[in-house]
């Protein structure tokens, strides 16, 4: 008979051998990383071991000001956002996240309701590496219940009149003064995805909140770029946020666009343009008439800093058009004018063609949505027989007639090519 002999396998048996000392030791720091984080006394093969094992889930307290390596913030990004694009944010992973998280704590804040430490406490840790704010929603205060403000209205008594609920937004002050590297700010008094929760009080910008901003602003010296819109903004809260722009030392894009601003509120801006170094100003989609726009154009023709200006979606009509026409025969720094949709005629195109003869700074104008009929478009053509500087001119539903229209473009394209083959001919020396 023949006997067989098995032999039951060890799942646990290995040949591995025990792992090294500095093995075991490097395990020990990354698991205990969070209570005492052994980090910079490392020899950097080992710093690498521990930055790759570190868990993204630790306290910032702990790796904010610890770790500056970009391989472990790439991570810390990834893990928590699904689109990442660090060509907004200076190529850096940790710029990235910081200025997104502290994007997010803000979105999030409820007033009266979220803690204020949150934001505060985020402060030190955060502040050298926040260049740039984007902050598309403010939460309200939560609504107090009906009965439960009828009851504090009675206890109170009547010295208070209707005991009116507070909707001011969260106070911006303390945290982008804390900033000194903010650069950019982005905001939208509003709230996204309000579904049918709707109530046309979630999207007002208080003249409380609005005191707080300018005064923040204000504040802010090293800020380039500042954006509010779509945020209710009128004449004048324009006016007080202009009060506190005045003179400011290094604005030089503002961008206004989607408000309810006026001809008070435009002429307040104008004043604006000459006691700043702004080279960018988008006011689209406001409600400027003719009479902001005059206001503007007399800043306009004494400036020598703006570069860009948008008006586009207001109604300054052919007596705004015109002021902004004989502005441009003086300024010689306004490369870029946008007029699309302001009930623009004949008049306005008239003016404009002695601009085009004589400016030769202006590579940009954008005439779309207007009514400059045929006549005004052959003006046009005869403006441009001569000018050497446009390379976009936008006439899309001005009525100028497809044969007119088709003429321009080849002349623009003509420019365009002229201006394309001289940058390659003389490209553009860098700084040293």
């Amino acid at each position: 008979s023949y006997y067989t002999h098995r032999v039951i396998e060890d799942p646990e048996w290995s040949l591995a051998t025990v792992p090294h000392l500095t093995e075991l030791c490097l395990q020990h720091i990354v698991h205990n990383f969070e209570k005492n984080p052994i980090f910079d006394c490392l020899l950097p093969e080992h710093q690498r071991k521990v930055l790759d094992r570190l868990s993204t889930g630790l306290p910032l307290a702990v790796t904010a000001n610890l770790i500056s390596d970009e391989d472990y913030w790439k991570r810390c990004c990834t893990d928590r956002w699904q689109v990442c694009d660090i060509s907004n944010y200076g190529d850096s992973w940790k710029r990235m996240f910081f200025e997104r998280h502290l994007e997010n704590i803000l979105k999030c804040f409820i007033p009266n309701t979220t803690d204020p430490n949150q934001v505060l406490e985020l402060i030190p840790l955060c502040k050298d590496y926040v260049w740039k704010l984007e902050v598309d929603q403010f939460l309200p205060p939560v609504k107090v219940d009906q009965k439960e403000e009828r009851d504090d209205v009675s206890d109170t008594g009547s010295d208070f009149g209707l005991g009116e609920v507070s909707v001011h937004h969260y106070d911006l002050g303390v945290l982008i003064t804390a900033l000194p590297h903010l650069e950019e700010l982005h905001l939208t008094y509003g709230v996204k995805d309000c579904g049918m929760n709707f109530e046309w009080n979630l999207f007002n910008f208080t003249h409380q909140d609005c005191c707080n901003l300018a005064v923040a602003v204000k504040m802010c010296h090293n800020l380039k770029v500042f954006k509010l819109t779509q945020s209710k903004v009128d004449d004048d809260k324009t006016r007080l946020l202009v009060r506190n722009l005045l003179d400011h030392p290094c604005l030089v894009e503002l961008n206004l666009s989607h408000n309810l601003i006026r001809d008070k509120g435009a002429r307040a801006v104008g004043k604006l343009i000459n006691r700043s170094r702004l080279e960018t100003l988008d006011l689209c989609n406001n409600q400027i008439h003719h009479l902001g726009a005059q206001a503007l154009a007399r800043a306009l023709a004494e400036n020598s800093t703006l570069t860009s200006l948008n008006l586009r979606l207001n109604c300054v009509e052919d007596e705004g058009g015109e002021a902004i026409g004989r502005a441009l025969l003086t300024n010689t720094t306004l490369k870029s004018i946008h007029l699309g949709s302001n009930n623009l005629s004949e008049p306005t195109a008239t003016l404009f063609s002695q601009v085009l003869a004589q400016n030769t700074t202006v590579t940009s104008i954008n005439f779309s949505c207007n009514h400059l009929g045929l006549d005004g478009g052959k003006q046009l053509l005869d403006g441009l027989a001569d000018n050497k500087a446009l390379t976009e001119f936008d006439l899309r539903l001005a009525e100028v007639g497809q044969e007119t229209e088709y003429l321009i473009h080849q002349i623009v394209w003509a420019n365009r090519e002229a201006a394309r083959l001289g940058s390659l001919q003389h490209p553009p020396t860098k700084p040293l």
